[in-house]
């Protein structure tokens, strides 16, 4: 009998994104280095990434560990402002959270925390305990993006989760200062909601229609009526799917209830919302391509693949070795992941094809 097992839509997504990639015939490789000013600190990132740090490297990033080579405050200047990278969105989100409440304390102001509007699209009736809570609480990297719990205070930093207009330079992963929060006040909101994730005095928004930020890289200087460079971001609607078997872990009879009445295990939710998260905190992938002033991060690796990129992806976003503040001692091991054997194998692929683009476009390599 055939009985095949039919693949996961991420394995189809995968599958699908190595055939594009695999049809590429032009591959410009950048040799020059535009981002490292400190040259020893340079080639101390060009051994990480050949997974081939010394003893001397390992001491080297010690002298910024804080309590061990550094003795500085994260509550001062210029630090108390440098964002912090990490391995796992729940942390990132936790750490957003906790920074909003305490910059709304500093300012005396109450925080404000936009909330998601979910809309299930199912053919039947799903009566399920909590089920509007545990959609909002769901990590964004799970909701395509979309914050169900977004906390802003005026002046924190954000950064864009949608690309809103790339040729303005607004896209995914564009930071910008948050300035107000429009919405209807005609309609609900409320002070001091039993969320119970943020301050008794918080107050939260679920009729949103667009945010006020200040985005220095826009191409848009000026809006009528608007300050220079404040760019109004509206709310969007995305999609995404749900497993509720996950959603539930934690509550075995519910998947019993569900089986008993013939429902599907997964949701499709339709979500409204800001396209924005708090960037005191960034997950290590979001900061990919971006070049900070300073930063604050963390060797020791969470449990599961660890690989080339998780350290050398956040200790290469400065411009030199005292733009980097390193939370605790690591181990070395952290340092010396070697590139796997099909990544050299795609790096050696894409050379061949990087020669022979400057042979078929040599006026171009001059």
């Amino acid at each position: 009998m055939y009985n095949k097992k039919l693949p996961m839509e991420k394995e189809i997504q995968q599958k699908s994104a190595r055939a594009l990639i695999l049809q590429i015939n032009c591959v410009v490789i950048l040799e020059q280095q535009m981002r490292t000013k400190d040259i020893a600190y340079q080639a101390l990132l060009n051994r990480v990434r050949d997974g081939k740090s010394t003893h001397e490297d390992c001491l080297l990033l010690r002298t910024r560990v804080i309590g061990i080579g550094l003795h500085i405050s994260l509550n001062e200047p210029p630090w108390n402002e440098a964002p912090i990278l990490v391995y796992r969105n729940e942390l990132r989100t936790e750490l957003n959270n906790r920074a909003v409440i305490n910059k709304a304390y500093e300012t005396g102001r109450s925080p404000t925390v936009v909330i998601a509007t979910d809309t299930i699209k199912a053919k039947k009736h799903i009566d399920l305990p909590d089920l509007t809570k545990r959609l909002l609480a769901l990590s964004d990297n799970k909701t395509e993006h979309l914050p169900g719990y977004l906390p802003l205070v005026p002046g924190m930093p954000v950064l864009l989760q949608e690309n809103i207009a790339c040729e303005l330079s607004l896209w995914n992963g564009t930071p910008g200062i948050f300035h107000e929060l429009i919405y209807d006040e005609t309609r609900e909101h409320t002070i001091g909601s039993d969320e119970g994730i943020f301050t008794a005095d918080t107050v939260f928004v679920r009729n949103a229609q667009y945010a006020l930020v200040e985005i220095r890289k826009s191409k848009i200087k000026k809006l009528k009526s608007l300050g220079p460079l404040i760019i109004p971001i509206p709310v969007i609607e995305k999609t995404f799917e749900v497993n509720l078997e996950k959603l539930y872990a934690d509550k075995g009879p519910i998947m019993k209830m569900l089986n008993s009445k013939k429902l599907k295990t997964t949701i499709n939710v339709k979500r409204k919302g800001l396209p924005l998260v708090p960037a005191y905190s960034i997950t290590t992938h979001k900061s990919q391509g971006q070049t900070l002033p300073r930063i604050v991060i963390d060797l020791n690796m969470p449990p599961g693949m660890v690989e080339v990129a998780s350290a050398y992806v956040p200790l290469s976003r400065v411009q030199q070795l005292t733009d980097l503040v390193i939370l605790q001692d690591f181990s070395i091991n952290a340092l010396q992941v070697k590139p796997s054997k099909g990544q050299i194998a795609e790096l050696n692929r894409l050379a061949i094809i990087f020669k022979q683009t400057k042979q078929r476009y040599a006026h171009y390599f001059v």
